[in-house]
């Protein structure tokens, strides 16, 4: 299992930390870097939100190593048509490093101030199935694609020019139980979050089984995690991180979160590989504690 950095994009993200935290990402040796696709949070104040597409353009040109892309980017914000012209360009110009995460939205507050509707819940999957299929068709097919749907439709469609890369960037599928039958027919990557060990071992069983119903192999589908990171560099600083919150270190980690030190997190993260996890994104929220940040790494990295 490698491991990554997630950041929450609406939470004061700007040029300035933008580009502090890739290059430390980086330089750290991280394996990726990671950031939510909101224009603001679920509950106010609002704070800076730096354009996801945009922050990715300049990423893909800055960075030399990291893999990277949206955790994940809505069908219900962005036409997949824009998003798949977006994806193949940004997937060519890092060199073939986007993965390219696509969800079916979910944030009210941000539909309903900026104007996207969000959908019922079952109407909401329809057209974030139809969503995928759209992106799916325009980066595999070297031929103009037609397809008739209730949300998107398309007439002779084709991106040009064709992604450089065999069938354009992975598509990750983010999200639980529901979205699972659409993860095995079109993923190359799955992304849940917040889940302990067991219940993800549970979900990836799952998706082995609706990927055999699909003649796919289990191995087709990358299993990936997200999850938040309470990280102290000794027990002093854990205790003061902790005592902030309504939820005791053992509540924390019951609800999926690595919380510790250096020794306790490599522990976790090695309960989380033996339930299946190839890639473990940490949600990093401080965007300006780049010192722990390299804690992190340093405490981490070397014994992975």
């Amino acid at each position: 299992m490698d491991v990554a950095i997630m950041i929450e994009g609406q939470m004061g993200l700007n040029w300035p930390r933008w580009q502090r935290i890739a290059r430390a990402v980086e330089d750290l040796g991280f394996a990726g870097l990671y950031r939510s696709d909101h224009i603001t949070n679920p509950e106010p104040p609002d704070q800076d939100s730096l354009e996801l597409w945009v922050s990715l353009t300049w990423l893909a040109g800055h960075t030399q190593r990291l893999e990277f892309g949206p955790l994940v980017s809505p069908v219900s914000m962005r036409h997949p048509v824009t998003t798949a012209r977006m994806a193949s360009a940004v997937d060519d110009l890092s060199g073939g490093r986007l993965h390219l995460g696509l969800g079916a939205g979910w944030q009210e507050r941000e539909h309903a101030r900026y104007g996207f509707e969000l959908l019922d819940v079952p109407r909401r999957l329809a057209r974030f199935q139809e969503g995928v299929e759209v992106v799916t068709r325009l980066l595999h097919s070297d031929e103009p694609v037609s397809f008739d749907g209730s949300f998107y439709r398309l007439r002779e469609a084709i991106l040009l020019p064709r992604p450089r890369r065999r069938g354009g960037p992975p598509i990750v599928i983010g999200g639980g139980r529901r979205v699972l039958p659409l993860a095995a027919r079109y993923a190359d990557e799955w992304n849940v979050a917040f889940e302990p060990p067991a219940s993800f071992a549970a979900l990836s069983a799952r998706l082995d089984t609706l990927l055999q119903e699909q003649a796919r192999r289990p191995g087709d589908v990358r299993r990936t995690l997200m999850t938040g990171v309470v990280f102290g560099r000794d027990e002093q600083e854990l205790r003061q991180k902790v005592s902030g919150g309504n939820r005791t270190v053992e509540e924390m980690r019951a609800g999926g979160l690595i919380v510790g030190t250096g020794a306790a997190v490599v522990d976790q993260l090695g309960q989380l590989a033996e339930a299946g996890v190839q890639r473990v994104m940490l949600q990093w929220l401080n965007l300006d504690d780049l010192d722990g940040l390299a804690a992190l790494a340093q405490s981490v990295l070397a014994q992975l």
